[in-house]
């Protein structure tokens, strides 16, 4: 099974931006769909933006399109989540995770590594 290791977290104040990062080992990420998702305190998870195994499809939520871009780089095997334009309600914990395909990642189902802490400040 693949590992993942987010990171790329901080504080950052309204408008700035972050990338998140997140790292697989143990199988190739390109096998794989992508997925971000973000959990705030006292809120369900949710989904945020994936990317297909081929990276012919992407899908973001709505509360993020147009601010937010997922990539993969896969020399690195290592998956981005570029955010722009960040809002305070964006604070969250960020986690990735993999699955066979993009209707598999929507059933939010772990593993879940332990996440990376983004803090927008207003």
């Amino acid at each position: 099974q693949v590992q993942l290791v987010e990171s790329g977290g901080g504080l950052v104040q309204a408008g700035g931006s972050l990338r998140l990062s997140c790292a697989g080992s143990g199988r190739t990420l390109s096998m794989y769909a992508m997925g971000w998702f973000r959990q705030a305190p006292g809120k369900e998870r949710e989904f945020v933006a994936g990317i297909s195994w081929s990276d012919i499809s992407t899908y973001y939520a709505d509360s993020v399109k147009g601010r937010f871009t997922i990539s993969r780089d896969n020399a690195r095997n290592t998956v981005y989540l570029q955010m722009n334009s960040l809002k305070p309600e964006d604070t969250a914990v960020y986690y990735c995770n993999a699955k066979p395909s993009l209707s598999t990642l929507a059933t939010m189902t772990g593993p879940w590594g332990q996440g990376t802490q983004v803090t927008v400040s207003s």
